[in-house]
């Protein structure tokens, strides 16, 4: 019989739970994605005119009846009507960690609809608030060449900044926390696997220092297991970073019904009435 892998994590848009409160909560950059990771982003990818795909590919033994495929691996795969970026949600059997948590998003872009690969990826698991994401997409979007740096990483700092985020005293050009030292971003050296046309990601040796992209994470406690985590290759662009951290850091409450566990008692909420 076939059962989905991962039960909390929805191919196809579901309704809110049924008798569950919504809350106005803050702050955003702790309140988790309220379980519809999937269906805020891709609304919003819908509402931009990007073609989704559904892909399922699973084992099917001799003699065994329809009902009992095993779906080994699905993924939604959104596309640009340019082609040149795409979105995909992966549910997969063995799938790609950060900081200890499966990938949900990848979303990536190249630089010209000739060449068959990404310039640049970008990954969050779930529990990244979902109107960070999909404000992510939006500049992403309205980017007439989405592999074309822009700016300068201090963008991204500045964004944060602006919301009363703490620079690092060590390091200000490169990172910053919020005010209770729970979230965290930092421009450093890319974790593996993470795809970037940048030849320095396929040439470092294991003694070198790779190339540097931004990394944002969500550590509820010292030494706890991260809330969230997002990594961005050194190729993405400094101003698509930077709407993903303004959105993250923004003080604006978002809506819920499900809070994180690991962090319910430090949000403040107020009833959607």
């Amino acid at each position: 019989m076939e059962a989905p892998l991962y039960p909390d994590f929805p191919l196809a848009p579901s309704p809110p739970p049924g008798g569950q409160p919504a809350f106005w909560v803050g702050p955003r950059h702790l309140a988790g994605d309220d379980g519809r990771l999937y269906d805020a982003v891709a609304d919003t990818l819908a509402g931009l005119g990007w073609t989704s795909l559904t892909i399922i590919r699973g084992r099917h033994e001799p003699d065994e009846e329809p009902d009992d495929r095993q779906v080994l691996r699905s993924t939604v795969l959104h596309i640009s009507p340019d082609t040149l970026r795409w979105a995909q949600w992966s549910l997969a059997d063995e799938p790609f960690h950060l900081g200890e948590l499966p990938i949900a998003w990848q979303i990536s872009a190249r630089a010209e609809t000739s060449s068959p690969l990404a310039q640049w990826s970008a990954y969050f698991t779930p529990d990244v608030p979902g109107e960070a994401v999909s404000d992510f997409l939006l500049a992403l979007d309205a980017r007439d060449q989405p592999a074309m740096p822009l700016v300068g990483p201090e963008l991204v700092l500045d964004a944060v900044a602006a919301h009363g985020w703490l620079r690092d005293i060590d390091q200000p050009q490169e990172a910053a926390t919020d005010p209770t030292f729970t979230s965290h971003l930092s421009l450093g050296e890319v974790p593996p696997l993470i795809q970037d046309a940048d030849p320095r990601a396929l040439t470092t040796e294991a003694d070198e220092a790779g190339p540097t992209g931004w990394q944002a994470w969500a550590e509820p406690a010292l030494g706890a297991p991260c809330l969230w985590a997002a990594s961005f290759a050194a190729s993405v662009p400094h101003d698509l970073v930077a709407a993903f951290a303004a959105s993250l850091s923004s003080t604006a409450p978002v809506l819920r019904r499900v809070l994180p566990e690991a962090t319910q008692e430090r949000l403040l909420r107020a009833p959607a009435i």
